[in-house]
């Protein structure tokens, strides 16, 4: 078996050995609470379960505890060291990765995950890794495709303090990631504030924008002293007039590469973020060879959704074997670039696993060699993460499965948001794909897609229903197109002509 990634085989590691009955019995003493503190005198900064402590000291922080305390961490760690050896994985690997507070959070929440509820396929968690946090309705392009259909700001938008409150909630509740997000996040002038305050809190703090601001590289030094971990910049075209045209205003284009150009500089992580449709389906190589051309290290490209303004452009939509064609394409990209390739499309499991012949899979919408370990991990991530493994919080404090799929599932100014996340109804729907409908219950690949929650809302308005993007579904994509003609035609025949006398 050849070397892998360090935190590949802890997670098959804590998927195939900590979900053992024995045990998950003890992982379940990790769930208590502890305090300890540095061996130097100094104070862990705040108190925590020992599943937190035993992670602390895997990346290498001395600390000081009780016997009981000790005990626990010394068992867990030398189980965790043995199992990521055993699966091939290098253990500093891990060491150097749990150093990271985000990823740290995140393994943690896996494990209080598996000690609650054991292994499931997916698997429930406690709280989400990632809540994309729709910052503000404020936005200064217009964007043909935009699922918030952002402009001006909303009149109930939560206040800075409602804000940071929010910031403190979601570090109880043991969020791994944040990802601020609009209308554009960065032209608020709360948004420095609340970088500050979630990196004062450990978590990963990412950022999705238009690039209009970070185009200034003085601002985007900013954002990274302030604690800005990751930022994603859309580009839906390798050609600036057409980019322009689709994001409603002039030099959007050149100002989303400055951003790229400035992330590389500046050696921030990074991505270029871009929405396929009809428009720029052609585009794909160009796409990538601007990217590389910058310097740009990842490209994700995300499924449209008919949502917010993408109702308008549903036209632009691609047909199941468009969609099937384009994750092939990026699959064969892919295995010719060094560039990273994402999809955020769940049908991507699917296609890698095809045609790679079941030797690669794809567990969070990129590539990895396919085996025990990384299978598990695709089975754990389990396709779309809508309610899952993300969560979306609105300008408003409305708490949605995933930004787009507008159905409201609680507000964390009436509501605590783990009280949402563990007891609202479709959220747990979402956690068993038994509940799914149609080819995507039945389908084989089921645990590695599901298909997308938020097409099967914007194209039947039941998340649970089929995601006709996909091949597997094509004749219910027949069935909307077909039904989209006779409405327009009604429509059509209902509309008297206007007609202008001559006086």
């Amino acid at each position: 078996m050849g070397r892998r990634s360090g935190m590949s085989a802890f997670l098959g590691a804590s998927r195939i050995i900590l979900g053992n009955p024995m045990f998950r019995a003890f992982l379940r003493l990790g769930l208590n609470s502890a305090t300890c503190s540095l061996i130097d005198g100094g104070s862990v900064a705040k108190p925590g379960t020992l599943i937190h402590y035993s992670l602390l000291e895997l990346e290498g922080v001395p600390l000081q505890c009780s016997l009981t305390a000790r005990f626990f961490i010394n068992f867990f760690n030398s189980i965790i060291k043995f199992s990521v050896r055993l699966l091939g994985g290098n253990i500093d690997d891990v060491k150097d990765a749990l150093n990271v507070p985000g990823i740290r959070r995140g393994i943690e929440t896996v494990l209080k995950g598996i000690a609650l509820y054991g292994v499931t396929i997916p698997q429930m968690l406690p709280a989400p890794f990632m809540i994309v946090w729709d910052f503000t309705n404020m936005c200064n392009l217009r964007c043909k495709h935009c699922y918030r259909a952002a402009g001006k700001p909303l009149p109930n938008e939560l206040t800075l303090y409602e804000k940071l409150k929010l910031v403190e909630e979601l570090d109880r509740t043991g969020v791994a990631a944040i990802a601020l997000s609009g209308g554009e996040p960065t032209i608020h002038p709360d948004y420095l504030t609340i970088v500050k305050a979630l990196a004062k809190r450990e978590f990963y703090v990412a950022t999705a924008t238009n690039g209009w601001r970070f185009a200034d590289i003085d601002e985007l030094k900013k954002a990274i002293d302030a604690g800005l971990n990751y930022v994603e910049v859309s580009v839906d075209s390798a050609h600036p007039r057409r980019h322009d045209d689709f994001r409603g205003v002039e030099g959007s284009w050149n100002r989303a590469v400055k951003a790229l150009e400035n992330a590389v500089k500046l050696g921030l992580s990074h991505a270029m973020a871009v929405t396929i449709t009809k428009y720029n389906f052609g585009e794909v190589e160009d796409i990538l060879n601007l990217a590389e051309s910058i310097g740009v290290k990842r490209v994700v490209f995300f499924n449209f959704v008919p949502a917010g303004r993408g109702k308008d452009i549903i036209d632009l939509d691609l047909d199941p074997f468009e969609r099937e064609e384009l994750m092939r394409r990026l699959y064969r990209e892919m295995k010719k670039r060094k560039i990273e390739i994402y999809t955020t499309a769940p049908e991507y499991g699917r296609v890698v696993i095809q045609m790679s012949r079941g030797k690669e899979v794809a567990p969070t919408h990129f590539v990895a060699r396919g085996d025990l370990v990384t299978t598990a991990i695709a089975e754990f991530i389990g396709g779309c993460g809508a309610g899952r493994i993300y969560a979306a919080i609105l300008p408003e404090g409305t708490v949605t499965p995933c930004v787009f799929l507008p159905i409201p599932v609680g507000n964390i100014r009436e509501k605590p948001f783990a009280e949402i996340w563990s007891k609202n109804p479709l959220l747990n729907a979402f956690r068993n794909k038994d509940n799914l409908k149609g080819f995507c219950r039945k389908c084989p690949y089921r645990n590695v897609c599901g298909g997308c929650r938020a097409r099967a809302y914007g194209y039947f308005g039941d998340p649970l229903e089929v995601d006709p993007g996909c091949i597997y579904n094509y004749s219910a994509w027949r069935r909307l197109k077909e039904s989209t003609i006779r409405e327009r035609e009604a429509t059509a025949h209902t509309i008297k002509p206007k007609i202008t006398t001559a006086t």
